[in-house]
């Protein structure tokens, strides 16, 4: 007959077994939890080759080092701040440096007059027969040959008339540069939120179109902004353009139609003073606070480019700030009228809100087979969206910097492109208007999603996947010779960095 002692000890084998096996029972399904929604990731679908793998490695490292210092060593995370804070700072880090040079396909979200951040606008404004007059408290510009008789509160003078006579030159010229950016130091008191920062962009957008609408002006801001671009390694862009009526100093005028042949001239002339550079397209986006007879002549316009210049325009879009309205709704009619003759690329749901006429923005978007979403912002909040997203693959443009510049989200951390790009759904990143907060063409925002708002554990793979998807939804004519050119350069790139850390 057994003894206490020895059923003790036999019970205490047999609970110590299943502990052990309850133990790894929970591990086992934990870890199958983990390993099937990393595969649920964007990107997960990229197989790495072996010099790839070697790369991947050296930007885990570096990532995992960055993130580190936040979570591990709780020293406050760098990317969980306002961009104004950091913009500059990142630019120093190795993992950056890594993919500035790297090839990162096209940019599919950018807004005309914000291509070129402040010191090229203050570069333009050393051009001869250049006007300044002070309105209140904005700056407005005009070019001519004499003095300019569009009314002035104060009076108009010529800029270097102004420049030199005011004292300090260096004093001046800081002056003007304040008004071709949106940065700022007191960024909290002087955008307290969405409606104050939308007050000033605004602002900057008048001042600057007050510049660029000079059609010399124009047609150089628009061929240095593809170099810059070019230089980020972008080597496709898709404008989003109000189309303004442009000018010269001998009394001509030229109206949208003449200002998208512009933009093509310059496109042309860029290839081939760039051959590596594959071209741009214009979606023409006018502002969506208008009266119904002006919409019309919109579309009137956009049709007319279409029949003008079919190759290089995309399609049409609506912007300006979603919460201000009018919505999308409110022009239903005249869009559904040419719903099969112009192609949309609607910005939708860029607002915090939920169940208002800004992220409602949404259902007409889909209803009317937008073929991109842009920002997408509030898609989160609307599940059988996101699954007709999903379902008819529409991209969604994520502008991760805009939206925390624009007081959408103060920490990206919190960006719904977390979920996003957690879910797989059909994701590009681009910059928007990235001139008004001195961000790169596109490396700043690439670096953001990378290390501030995806998965620690995503790699090498979410940035090619980026990078391809980018060209996979981009109105680009030859998709196969844009990838095959995206393939050339990401070799050549991989096998740089490789061989620079053997």
């Amino acid at each position: 007959m057994p003894t206490k002692l020895t059923v003790f000890l036999w019970l205490s084998i047999i609970m110590q077994a299943f502990c052990n096996t309850t133990h790894e029972t929970v591990k086992k399904k934990r870890n199958e939890l983990f390993e099937k929604e990393l595969e649920m990731m964007l990107g997960r679908d990229i197989v790495l080759n072996e010099n790839e793998t070697k790369v991947n490695e050296i930007f885990m490292k570096l990532k995992t080092k960055e993130l580190d210092q936040g979570f591990r060593h709780r020293r406050p995370f760098v990317l969980s701040k306002h961009f104004f804070e950091y913009k500059d700072d990142v630019k120093k880090t190795e993992l950056y440096k890594l993919i500035k040079k790297m090839p990162k396909g096209a940019v599919l979200h950018a807004h005309d007059t914000s291509l070129l951040g402040p010191d090229y606008v203050l570069e333009l404004t050393y051009w001869k027969d250049l006007y300044i007059c002070f309105i209140d408290d904005e700056v407005l510009f005009r070019f001519a040959k004499t003095l300019p008789t569009t009314p002035c509160a104060t009076k108009w003078q010529l800029v270097k008339e102004a420049r030199y006579s005011s004292g300090n030159v260096d004093e001046f010229d800081d002056h003007l540069r304040k008004e071709f950016t949106l940065v700022v130091d007191d960024y909290v008191k002087k955008y307290p939120d969405n409606n104050a920062i939308w007050k000033s962009f605004k602002k900057y957008f008048k001042t600057i179109l007050s510049i660029v609408s000079y059609k010399p002006a124009w047609e150089q801001y628009f061929y240095d902004a593809l170099k810059e671009y070019r230089h980020d390694n972008v080597f496709f862009l898709e404008v989003r353009s109000i189309l303004p009526t442009l000018y010269d100093l001998d009394g001509n005028v030229y109206d949208p139609v003449a200002t998208a042949e512009s933009y093509q001239k310059v496109t042309e002339q860029f290839m081939h003073d760039y051959p590596d550079f594959m071209g741009a397209k214009l979606i023409y986006a006018p502002s969506r606070g208008t009266e119904q007879f002006t919409f019309d002549e919109y579309l009137r316009f956009a049709k007319e480019i279409k029949r003008k210049l079919p190759d290089f325009f995309a399609g049409f879009d609506l912007v300006n700030h979603e919460d201000a309205g009018p919505p999308n709704k409110h022009f239903l009619p005249q869009l559904v009228n040419e719903k099969d003759n112009l192609n949309y690329y609607f910005h939708a749901a860029e607002t915090n809100w939920n169940g208002m006429d800004s992220d409602e923005n949404l259902y007409d978007a889909l209803a009317l087979d937008t073929k991109r979403i842009g920002h997408g912002f509030a898609l989160i909040k609307h599940p059988l969206l996101i699954d007709e997203v999903r379902k008819r693959d529409i991209a969604i443009e994520v502008n991760v910097i805009s939206n925390n510049v624009l007081c959408l989200v103060s920490d990206i951390r919190n960006h719904p492109l977390s979920s996003y790009l957690a879910q797989g759904l059909p994701v590009v990143v681009s910059s928007d208007d990235r001139g008004a907060w001195e961000a790169d063409p596109l490396s700043h925002d690439f670096y953001a999603a990378f290390v501030g708002v995806a998965s620690r554990h995503a790699d090498l793979r979410l940035l090619k996947k980026l990078a391809l998807n980018s060209i996979r939804y981009s109105t680009y004519s030859d998709k196969n010779k844009m990838i095959a050119e995206f393939e050339s350069r990401w070799s050549q790139f991989i096998n740089a960095v490789k061989d620079k850390h053997a």
